[in-house]
C-alpha cells in the first residue's frame, strides 16, 4: 500500500502512512495517573462485565492492568515490538528511529507486528506484583527516588489512535475511525476474521471471537460517550485514577479544557510508546518511584519533566492541584475546569456544573479522650 506523509505530533515530525490523516471533529481521549493505580481490578471486571461475557470472549479483557516490568496482556506484547523497530531513538523531542509503519516499509507490509499465540492470551495476571532492582537489607528506609526496588501497575484500554494500526492493516476496510469522536470501531458485518487487526495493533488491544469468528475490540463505551457520560472502566474507577475527556492538538490547546491542561499545557501526562507512531489518546502520569531509564522507553523524553512536575512542584501548584482531585468526581466528560478560591469546578459540553472539590480536604484534630463517650480514640484526624 502506498503511504502518504502525515505529521505526529508526539514524535516531534512527519511519518509515512497508509492513508491520509483526517482528524475528526473531536478526539476521545484519557488520562490515567499510574501513582493512583492499586490494580483492584475494578476497571477490568467493570469492562468485563458490560461487554465481554458472552461466548468465544471468556479470555478477553479489553480493561486490563498488568504490572510492570514482568507483566504483560498478552505475553510480551510491547518487548516483541520494540525488538522489531529496534527499540526506537530520540533527538531531543524528535523521534529518530522508525515507526511499525516506516519499519514495514523495508518488508514491503503495511504494518510491523506480529500475532500473539493464543497461549499467550492465557496469563493476564502474570507478574503479577513482582519487583525488580537492587537487593535490599532487611530494615531499610527507603528515603528518595527512585526506589532501589519497584514495580508499578499499568492500566489499559485501547488507544482509539489517530493512526491506527489495525485500520492500516486491515484488507477488508472492517475496521474505521468514527470522524465524530475518534473512537475506533470494528463492522461485525464487515469483518471476515482474518487477524489482520491484531497483528498489528502494537499494543494488541484488538482480539479474536472464535464463536463468531470476527475480531473485536473495546469500543470506547460509545453508547455512554454520546450521552456525555464518561467510560465504565473511568466512572467505576475506586481509586479515582481515570479521568476522560476530548484532547486537541498542540497548536489548538484551551488552558480550561481538562485533557488539554493535562497533556499541552503541563506536559504531565504522556502518550505510551509514542515511538511506535500510532499517535494513541490515552495518556499516563507516569510513575515517580520508577527508574528514568525505564519509563523514558515507555512514555517518551518528556518523562523526566513530567516526573518532576508531578513530585516537586504540585504542592505549590493549586491549578494541577484541583485537577487531579475532579479525577473520579463526576459521571459526566468534563470539557472544561477552573480552580477558585480553594475548590475545583467542572463542567460538562453544555456548560453546567457537575462536580466540585474541595483541592485540600480540611484537618479536623479531635481529642485523644472522649468525656462524653468515655473512650480513647486510636486516631484523632
Amino acid at each position: 500500500m502506498h503511504k502518504v506523509k502525515n505529521h505526529n505530533w508526539q514524535i516531534g515530525r512527519d511519518m509515512k502512512y497508509p492513508y491520509e490523516g483526517h482528524r475528526p471533529k473531536k478526539q476521545f481521549a484519557a488520562v490515567f495517573d499510574t501513582n493512583k493505580c492499586i490494580a483492584c481490578q475494578t476497571c477490568t471486571l467493570s469492562c468485563k462485565t458490560t461487554w465481554t461475557s458472552g461466548r468465544g470472549q471468556e479470555y478477553m479483557f479489553w480493561n486490563n492492568v498488568e504490572t510492570k516490568p514482568y507483566g504483560g496482556y498478552p505475553l510480551a506484547w510491547d518487548m516483541r515490538v520494540l525488538e522489531m523497530i529496534g527499540g526506537g531513538s530520540w533527538k531531543g523531542k524528535t523521534y529518530t528511529g522508525k515507526t511499525i509503519f516506516e519499519k514495514a516499509i523495508e518488508e514491503r507490509k503495511d504494518v510491523e507486528g506480529f500475532l500473539p499465540d493464543l497461549e499467550d492470551w492465557s496469563f493476564p495476571n502474570i507478574g503479577e506484583d513482582e519487583v525488580t532492582g537492587e537487593k535490599m537489607p532487611q530494615g531499610i528506609h527507603i528515603k528518595g527516588f527512585p526506589h532501589p526496588m519497584w514495580f508499578f501497575y499499568l492500566p489499559r484500554i485501547c488507544n482509539h489512535c489517530t493512526y491506527p494500526a489495525c485500520v492500516a492493516n486491515c484488507p477488508r476496510q472492517a475496521v474505521y475511525k468514527r470522524p465524530e469522536d475518534g473512537i475506533v470501531l470494528i463492522d461485525q458485518d464487515r469483518c471476515n476474521g482474518y487477524k489482520h487487526c491484531i497483528a498489528g495493533c502494537p499494543y494488541k488491544k484488538p482480539m479474536f471471537n472464535s464463536t463468531t469468528t470476527r475480531s473485536e475490540k473495546c469500543v470506547g463505551c460509545y453508547p455512554k460517550v454520546e450521552k456525555g457520560i464518561q467510560t465504565q472502566c473511568v466512572e467505576q474507577c475506586i481509586g479515582k485514577i481515570r479521568i476522560q475527556g476530548w484532547v486537541s492538538t498542540p497548536e489548538k490547546a484551551r488552558e480550561d479544557n481538562p485533557m488539554d491542561y493535562l497533556v499541552h499545557i503541563r506536559k504531565v501526562a504522556l502518550p505510551l510508546y509514542p515511538q511506535f507512531g500510532t499517535e494513541p489518546n490515552v495518556y499516563y502520569i507516569p510513575p515517580i518511584h520508577v527508574p528514568i531509564q525505564y519509563i523514558k522507553q515507555m512514555f517518551g523524553p518528556g518523562v523526566e519533566d513530567a516526573v518532576k512536575i508531578y513530585r516537586d512542584k504540585i504542592v505549590n501548584d493549586p491549578i494541577m492541584q484541583g485537577l487531579l482531585v475532579l479525577f473520579g468526581s463526576s459521571p459526566e466528560i468534563m470539557t472544561k475546569f477552573k480552580v477558585k478560591n480553594g475548590t475545583a469546578y467542572g463542567y460538562n459540553i453544555k456548560g453546567k456544573l457537575v462536580a466540585e472539590a474541595p483541592v485540600r480536604e480540611p484537618n479536623v484534630i479531635r481529642e485523644a479522650y472522649d468525656k462524653k463517650l468515655d473512650v480513647y480514640r486510636m486516631d484523632v484526624t
